[in-house]
């Protein structure tokens, strides 16, 4: 499997400019896969519910799908991004899996870090595995990688390949990502956003850094602090499915649930 993450420096409510970023980026590099940021159209530092409700689309329709969905099938490859979601009267931080192959797939961010929960409803559809012909790829957005249960439960259910649009602000992520997929075995591509959006008396700056991730933990590439980039690697998703750390230890086999405490006291 080709893929490629895509680092971008989307301006705040500026939809149409932000996803012809994206585009042109991803046309200039061939892969089977990309992976965009986090709410990568729409931008992320929201003042006001009002702003939410003008720039979230509906999942299968609007500019962005349209245009994504388009170039998946003429590239014959797949792409995972993050937007504002409206449905049902509410609105979720969502990513969506979209490819050449008709594949649409949808997740809602289950862990809202900070003011996200002013704006946006948590995640209700848990998490969930796609498997597709270039492999199995589960999907997780930005702050769920802070809470091990999240890329567990993905490589519980299959996931080979972790996607994990982000918009990170705290510095933990690149260097965390190398404990997440080691003790899952799995690879992982975490694409991040760079720039600076001061709104609403709120300033966030992004911390770029978008990573690609080996089962191993090793780092195929890390991305910039700083600046737009578009990044490709070789991967063999299989190298995903071989748990055995030694002739003795299976990473879930040797798991004892039956010892661990999920809810906190």
């Amino acid at each position: 499997m080709r893929v490629a993450l895509v680092q971008t420096d989307p301006v705040f409510a500026a939809k149409e400019e932000n996803l012809q970023q994206a585009l042109s980026m991803m046309e200039s590099a061939k892969a089977d896969l990309y992976v965009l940021p986090e709410l990568f159209d729409c931008g992320y530092n929201f003042a006001e519910v009002r702003e939410v409700q003008l720039l979230a689309d509906t999942f299968s329709s609007g500019r962005t799908f349209s245009k994504i969905s388009l170039f998946a099938k003429e590239a014959k490859c797949f792409v995972v991004y993050g937007f504002a979601e409206a449905a049902g009267g509410s609105y979720y931080n969502s990513a969506a899996i979209v490819g050449h192959d008709g594949t649409e797939g949808l997740y809602r961010k289950t862990h809202l870090f900070d003011r996200e929960k002013l704006f946006f409803q948590p995640g209700d559809l848990g998490f969930q595995v796609f498997k597709t012909e270039i492999g199995n790829i589960g999907l997780m957005i930005c702050f769920d990688w802070y809470f091990p249960e999240s890329a567990r439960t993905l490589a519980l259910r299959g996931a080979q390949l972790i996607a994990h649009p982000a918009n990170l602000v705290l510095p933990n992520c690149p260097d965390g990502m190398r404990t997440r997929c080691l003790e899952n075995r799995v690879f992982a591509i975490t694409a991040n956003r760079v720039g600076t959006e001061n709104r609403g008396g709120h300033s966030l700056t992004y911390i770029g850094q978008s990573q690609i991730t080996s089962p191993r933990g090793e780092i195929l590439h890390r991305a910039p602090a700083a600046a737009p980039e578009i990044m490709v690697r070789d991967v063999d998703p299989a190298a995903a499915d071989d748990k055995r750390l030694n002739s003795h230890n299976h990473l879930f086999g040797d798991r004892r649930p039956d010892t661990y405490e999920c809810r906190a006291k």
